[in-house]
């Protein structure tokens, strides 16, 4: 397989078969190495020894038993001797991200947070080997610090087909972090890794529904473009009445929920204030009169007001499993009374996670709320559009590659990538320049995404034929 892939054996035991090749194989398959927990067979970099300590990642399969190939352990792997060549490699996110698409939900895949990390141990691999896979007790206690991912393969569960499948697609993520082989061998390594189902279950749209169904107060949260309003719209066809406000620094209390307002038709001796409903109360009090319809209220960009204000009291109304416990405590909304907020009222409010100059939303908030967070992907676009899957797919990479956790959240969502069908290359070009370029330049420019500079220089200088920076 690793050959199918592009590895170039190196050596054979400890004899040189090709000076050029980009892999040393290694083996340690005695009766002494599984007595002694250090049976393993891999594939290390070129430039490593062919025995003894090693140092950087290896792709190694650990068997459990001598005689019998019933369960295995198969790993990225970091040599005794730490990091030497592949350190910047192991502190990219993006490689730890490429082994995370290789999670399981049988509880049988373990990863470390840092990749870096040759101190620590999988407490739960340990626990999981210790109590169901004794066979793979020594080597797992052998090496417990240096895997940073693994996995079991049990052969008796999944079959042997269905188990070479598996060391298949680990093996091909291994190749990809490696960049093994022709164009046509890395064709064949994408196709492998292309068929690792995500775990992901429902689309968005049908989870947003079904959070709202048992949940009833929603936050969409995402970077630009990636469709928060759009769903929420979306969504909104499905009810019978649908309420719209958007938040901005200025919005009041009596903006959202109630308060009083010059009565300019008054005549001098009327009354110079008259009440002024806001959009809260207005939703409120249309629920309440139709119990019978689904009512929707929508608050777009939530966090840029200052919600302690705008809410008020108010916010402890968004109790959605607040049961008879609020029965004694009455929140006044203009000239309702309410203890509860209508159980046919529906909420979805949303959150632009770029905009890091924004409040940290209040904790007890976020606990009223359901969070969804919509990410950046492919989508099929309406007649007379087209969806510049190629330029998406190449700024998706850098992201995924060189990004933190917490950088993701500034991703450009799939909105930027759709154009008019006719003359779309140059659409998507002037898109490039004009929106994406001082985008990214801002984020940079901000401390955010440097690993990536060279890697958006490089795509934008490409694609455009201009510099990011003069």
């Amino acid at each position: 397989m690793a050959r199918d892939f592009g590895m170039t054996q190196k050596n054979d035991g400890h004899d040189i078969i090709d000076e050029k090749g980009n892999t040393v194989v290694r083996k340690n398959l005695g009766k002494d190495a599984f007595s002694s927990g250090g049976a393993f067979f891999g594939l290390l970099r070129s430039d490593q020894d062919f025995s003894g300590p090693y140092s950087d990642f290896s792709f190694a399969v650990c068997p459990g038993s001598e005689t019998s190939m019933h369960v295995c352990l198969v790993s990225l792997c970091i040599g005794s001797n730490g990091f030497q060549s592949d350190y910047d490699c192991a502190s990219q996110p993006g490689v730890r991200r490429m082994f995370l698409k290789l999670q399981t939900q049988d509880g049988l895949t373990f990863f470390k947070t840092d990749f870096l990390d040759k101190e620590s141990t999988s407490s739960d691999l340990l626990k999981m080997v210790r109590s169901d896979y004794p066979d793979l007790s020594t080597v797992t206690e052998t090496y417990k610090t240096v895997f940073p991912a693994a996995r079991i393969v049990d052969f008796d569960s999944l079959g042997d087909d269905g188990a070479v499948a598996v060391i298949k697609q680990w093996l091909a993520m291994y190749a990809k972090m490696r960049d093994w082989g022709t164009k046509v061998q890395k064709k064949l390594v994408d196709d492998v890794v292309n068929l690792i189902p995500p775990l992901a279950g429902n689309d968005e749209e049908t989870e947003v529904r079904h959070l709202l169904d048992t949940r009833c107060y929603v936050v969409l949260q995402g970077a630009p473009g990636t469709g928060k309003t759009y769903t929420a719209l979306k969504i909104a066809k499905c009810y019978d009445k649908c309420f719209f406000t958007q938040f901005h620094a200025e919005t009041t209390y009596s903006d959202f929920v109630y308060g009083i307002e010059p009565n300019i038709d008054a005549g001098c001796n009327g009354p110079q204030f008259r009440p002024k409903p806001g959009v809260l109360y207005k939703a409120i009090k249309y629920a309440r009169d139709n119990s019978s319809e689904r009512v929707l209220l929508i608050i777009d960009e939530i966090n840029r007001a200052n919600l302690s204000n705008v809410l008020g009291p108010v916010f402890y109304l968004f109790e959605y499993q607040a049961g008879n416990r609020n029965e004694r405590v009455k929140i006044s909304v203009g000239d309702m009374p309410l203890s509860s907020m209508p159980a046919n009222l529906h909420v979805i409010a949303t959150m632009n996670t770029a905009d890091r100059s924004l409040a940290v939303v209040d904790f007890a908030l976020r606990r009223r709320f359901a969070w969804f967070t919509l990410h950046p992907h492919v989508i099929k676009t309406e007649s007379g559009k087209k969806f510049m899957e190629k330029t998406f797919n190449a700024i998706d990479a850098i992201f995924k590659m060189y990004a933190s956790d917490g950088e993701l959240s500034l991703q450009p969502g799939q909105s930027y990538f759709v154009v008019d069908k006719v003359n779309a290359e140059n659409n998507m070009r002037e898109r490039l320049v004009y929106e994406l370029m001082p985008l990214v330049k801002e984020y940079l420019e901000a401390g955010y995404l440097l690993k990536a500079k060279d890697a958006f220089s490089e795509f934008f200088r490409r694609e455009t034929g201009r510099l990011l920076y003069e």
